[in-house]
């Protein structure tokens, strides 16, 4: 959703109506999960993807239908068995998707919503998909503020509470409620999206390695910055556009920087003076992932350092070093790869190993976001 948004911002401020498909639930190897969106805008120009090409025609025919007719759809899509013409999912799974039309008149918080996730503001978009209230209907909620309805103050009301809750974990999924709101019952079905700010990658090292490092995490969806002391590689013109850079020294900048549990760090300066003091700081942190540049004989001495400074094994134990998985990298674009891939496996739960290797589900259940 939130790399649509863009197109979607275009559309709604120019008036122009569009559908929107948006899945609300998976089960089993569904191809993408809830929060994935797919949008219809005019002249048939289509953005997103809701399964990776498994169902988008009719997705396309449906969003198409809501936008004439003003009314949102619920729809599930399986398994295709063995009609190769069938539309459905070739994986296995199962995915259900809201569809419904957006305008000024169907959806007013819809502007306000898409500024706020431009401008890295926190908020959550709670949408009726089932039940007696109006199916579509949407509610943004903000840490202090709302804007829309789902058609009942009750109901309002305790979606505009779940949801604050649900924005603090970065939370997105189904909610069920009685028609004004009542928490024992399961008449109505709510979908919170939560749009937390993204998530921190910080590139520590103006090295060669750490542009191609800032730039896939970058397209990862992290917000990038890359710390080093020294002016003269620490230049914006040597790093991507949107990646930010401090000139600091790393220990002093990450002990004024707030750190989540959804940070990741890479250390690319392999220099004692300083590794050591940054290291100190960021394994004090809740950062989830801390990866160190440098070879084994190089992490050997580091660690026995870090020990001098009073950090215990488990504390150690949170370094990623040497950084990265084993795919033979020697390129700062393939080191960068590798890097990408064991923050990709840290933060899914997955082994590493090539896939033909391995048996059982593709996509595993989803661990917690970091």
């Amino acid at each position: 959703m939130r790399e649509i948004l863009p197109a979607l911002s275009r559309w709604y401020t120019a008036g122009e109506p569009f559908g929107l498909a948006t899945v609300v639930a998976v089960s089993r190897s569904a191809p993408r999960g809830p929060g994935a969106a797919m949008a219809v805008g005019p002249d048939d120009e289509v953005v997103g993807s809701v399964s990776g090409g498994c169902v988008e025609g009719a997705v396309f025919e449906l969003a198409k239908e809501v936008v004439h007719t003003g009314r949102a759809q619920l729809q599930t899509f399986g398994y295709s068995d063995e009609d190769a013409f069938a539309v459905g999912l070739t994986c296995g799974g199962e995915i259900t998707l809201l569809v419904r039309p957006v305008t000024a008149v169907y959806d007013t918080s819809f502007g306000e919503l898409a500024a706020s996730v431009a401008e890295h503001r926190p908020v959550v978009v709670a949408t009726v998909t089932d039940g007696p209230a109006p199916r579509g209907a949407a509610l943004a909620v903000w840490p202090d503020t709302v804007s829309g309805s789902l058609g009942a103050s009750g109901l309002d009301a305790a979606v505009t509470a779940d949801a604050r809750g649900e924005l603090a974990q970065g939370a997105t999924g189904l909610r069920h409620y009685g028609p004004n709101g009542e928490r024992r019952e399961d008449d109505v079905t709510v979908f919170l999206q939560s749009f937390a700010p993204p998530p921190r990658m910080l590139v520590f090292g103006a090295i060669d390695f750490a542009a191609a490092v800032a730039r896939i995490g970058a397209f990862l969806g992290y917000r990038v910055t890359v710390c080093d002391a020294r002016p003269a590689f620490a230049d914006p013109r040597r790093f991507p556009d949107g990646a930010e850079v401090v000139v600091d020294w790393p220990h002093r900048y990450l002990s004024n920087t707030e750190i989540d549990g959804r940070t990741v760090m890479c250390v690319l300066t392999h220099d004692p003076k300083f590794d050591v003091p940054l290291l100190e700081v960021a394994l004090r942190t809740p950062a989830a992932y801390i990866g160190v540049m440098g070879s084994r004989r190089t992490h050997e001495d580091r660690l026995a350092r870090l020990r001098e400074t009073g950090l215990g094994e488990a504390e150690l134990a949170r370094l990623r070093s040497p950084i990265g998985l084993d795919l033979g990298a020697r390129t700062p674009e393939e080191v960068a790869v590798s890097i990408a891939a064991e923050i990709v496996a840290l933060r899914w739960g997955g082994t590493g190993s090539p896939l033909a290797d391995t048996v059982g589900a593709i996509h595993p259940p989803r661990l917690k976001s970091v």
